[in-house]
């Protein structure tokens, strides 16, 4: 039996951070167990935030692609590939964009917050509006069966499953797929300062940070605000730093760090170089991975280029449904 598939992007904006690692990589690692895997680094979605300087997005998409690799997603079970690469996604996007009502992206929750978030960026763009055209033409170009996503995520798929109800009804015929989600366990990680994780508000610990800048950012972690002094009991589920113990820390130290804050036997700074040591064990070998990878950047090309190749297989199946069924060819 065919395995069902799973379609999930990444825009390259920059480094990717814990938030990146816990809510996304190593939920792609697993899926690539069970489910036919589609990963691509989303280029033209970046551009909806980074259009005034678009060297970010080619700079940042082979590092991406360094990281996955490095975590553990394998070339050989899931298709690895660049947005951009496959053109017929913009086929899609244009044609999804023609039945696809304003209405609809204005209610779009996460339009206005972001607009919001990134305020300092020229959002009124009628790429940043239409952006959830461009990920449906993404997830059902490749039929994904599943997508995993944070809960907050939810309306932006209900939004693609909302646009193929509606192109399967105009054209009569179940030519595409609605997806349904698989949710993360860990969709919201907090930053040093408390906020979620983002490299907007540089609050982010990377993946790739090592030495004093990763001691430096763990050390500035916000604690329990009522552990004013050293002897002052706290409370670990008041601490913005304690959540990262629950994905870092096994269960016997997690024990030993609870009572120990419970009790004030154990200071925050001790914690705090609990949890470094943990970081730097779990991302060491990540680390010598990506070096590899630095070194042999030609590599990531390759693997580009393979994934590329039958991602644009695929997707030219799905074009030429999509084209006879609209009675776009002859």
């Amino acid at each position: 039996m065919e395995r069902k598939r799973i379609v999930s992007g990444i825009r390259p904006t920059g480094d990717l951070h814990v938030g990146h690692y816990l809510g996304v990589l190593r939920n792609w690692v697993e899926l690539q167990e069970e489910y036919q895997c589609f990963y691509f680094a989303a280029d033209w979605h970046a551009l909806t935030t980074e259009y005034r300087d678009p060297s970010v997005i080619t700079r940042s998409t082979r590092d991406m692609v360094m990281t996955w690799l490095s975590v553990g997603l394998d070339p050989e079970r899931s298709v690895l590939f660049r947005q951009s690469d496959i053109k017929s996604h913009a086929e899609l996007f244009l044609l999804l964009s023609m039945i696809t009502p304003i209405s609809w992206l204005e209610r779009n929750p996460t339009y206005k917050e972001m607009k919001e978030e990134l305020k300092e960026k020229d959002l009124s763009t009628l790429g940043f509006l239409g952006y959830p055209v461009l990920q449906a033409a993404d997830i059902v170009m490749y039929h994904g069966d599943r997508v995993p996503i944070g809960e907050d995520q939810l309306p932006h798929l209900e939004l693609t499953r909302e646009i193929v109800r509606r192109f399967n009804f105009i054209y009569g015929e179940n030519t595409l797929r609605e997806p349904k989600e698989i949710l993360t366990e860990a969709a919201r990680v907090l930053g040093i300062d408390g906020r979620k994780m983002s490299k907007s508000y540089g609050n982010a610990i990377f993946i790739y940070e090592t030495g004093e800048s990763l001691k430096g950012k763990v050390m500035q972690m916000l604690t329990d605000v009522k552990r004013v002094r050293r002897k002052d009991p706290g409370e670990p589920g008041d601490c913005n730093l304690y959540p990262l113990h629950e994905y870092f820390t096994d269960d016997g130290a997690r024990g030993e760090i609870q009572a120990g804050c419970r009790s004030a036997g154990l200071g925050c700074v001790d914690c705090k170089k609990i949890l470094l040591g943990n970081l730097v064990k779990e991302f060491s070998p990540i680390w010598e991975k990506i070096d590899y990878y630095r070194a042999h950047a030609s590599l990531v090309d390759d693997v580009l280029a393979q994934g590329g190749k039958r991602a644009a297989e695929e997707s030219e199946v799905t074009m030429e449904q999509v084209r006879k069924v609209m009675k776009l060819t002859g």
